[in-house]
């Protein structure tokens, strides 16, 4: 798998999963799963393909010396840095002009800091399949088997088989669709032609920027005047001054939704985007009463007739006759919700930005 490359996509705050989550501090450098930041996991799950030279990532400029402490091993040359946030598209693009400087022939896999895979070596394989299809020219999206109607993931129809690849069975992309309601996702499901979207894709960079032209000019124009400066000293006074007009798009809405030649490869490989307490809590270890308990003091716990119930907290923390509950517990906020409501901690965090109280963010 010749000029091949990994694009680790290290931005955003995570914010269905506060107050651990905070934006100085956010999802991808917590330990949620294990004892390493979700980060590290993300990278040393592909170390087995990428060398740390052939690894990249695109952050926030206050996050990359933290990220680059987690993971030493990858040149500091390769953090790519946007100047704040402007969602998927912005960054994306700007990552991808910064490799294609590098090597005009690389194929690039986007891939989370953030997401959780329990099958590592399957994992690999998936992408090995996914660059041999890029090699014709087709953005390779990676779709997510779906096992239950989910109202929280996008999803991907599948069209006309391609091929299988390595294994893996290819199909033409028909559609990418929104977060559905949760009649039309129990129809998703019931038709077996539908992936949920694992916001992974693996694309030629020379067809990425391709597409960018095509479908997002005004990007596409700004990168290209950026690739022009990126050795030289006014560099970043050029990115700040372009960054403030650059369109604040996701990937999937500037180009997935648009483009045509994009194949899925659907999977199962224990995946789980952990975008909220109750997904964290149903990758985590439970007791024989359906309890997740993680902390420093976790084995000084009370539970009394408690069921299906995660408590992430440092301190001595008591739960009697409660169910289907998350408590988590940091220094300075102490959450309690339903875990049917853990979708609704980003009103919180909206709230107190709204209102102010930056100071718990």
């Amino acid at each position: 798998m010749d000029h091949y490359y990994a694009l680790i996509a290290a931005g955003g705050h995570g914010a269905r999963l506060w107050p651990m989550s905070r934006v100085r501090h956010p999802k991808q450098m917590l330990p949620l799963v294990d004892e390493h930041s979700m980060f590290r996991t993300s990278v040393e799950r592909i170390l087995s393909m990428f060398t740390p030279e052939d690894i990249f990532v695109v952050t926030g400029r206050e996050l990359v010396e933290d990220l680059q402490n987690e993971m030493r091993e990858i040149p500091p040359e390769n953090f790519i840095l946007e100047p704040y946030a402007k969602n998927t598209a912005p960054a994306l693009a700007l990552a991808l002009s910064h490799i294609q400087r590098r090597d005009q022939e690389a194929t690039v896999a986007i891939l989370p800091a953030d997401h959780h895979i329990v099958q590592r070596e399957k994992f690999c394989r998936l992408l090995e399949a996914a660059w041999q299809v890029a090699q014709d020219g087709k953005i390779v999206t990676l779709g997510i088997s779906p096992s239950y109607p989910s109202t929280g993931f996008g999803y991907i129809q599948q069209g006309d088989a391609l091929n299988q690849v390595s294994g893996f069975d290819v199909y033409r992309s028909r559609r990418f669709t929104e977060k559905p309601d949760i009649v039309r996702a129990t129809q998703y499901l019931a038709s077996g032609q539908y992936s949920w979207n694992s916001g992974m894709f693996i694309w030629r960079v020379a067809r990425a920027m391709r597409d960018l032209e095509r479908y997002q000019p005004a990007i596409y124009a700004m990168c290209s005047y950026l690739q022009s400066a990126f050795d030289s000293p006014d560099y970043e006074e050029k990115l700040n001054d372009i960054w403030e007009t650059m369109p604040m798009l996701s990937i999937d809405f500037a180009i997935m939704e648009k483009a045509d030649n994009i194949a899925v490869i659907p999977s199962d490989i224990g995946w789980s985007d952990v975008g909220n307490w109750t997904s964290l809590y149903e990758i985590l270890p439970q007791d024989n009463f359906g309890n997740c308990v993680k902390g420093d003091a976790s084995d000084s716990r009370v539970i009394l007739d408690t069921r299906d119930t995660l408590v992430l907290s440092d301190r001595l923390t008591v739960a009697i006759g409660v169910e289907d509950i998350v408590v988590v517990d940091t220094d300075d906020v102490l959450l309690i919700c339903h875990k049917e409501r853990t979708q609704d901690v980003k009103q919180v965090v909206d709230y107190l930005r709204e209102n102010g109280n930056e100071e718990y963010l």
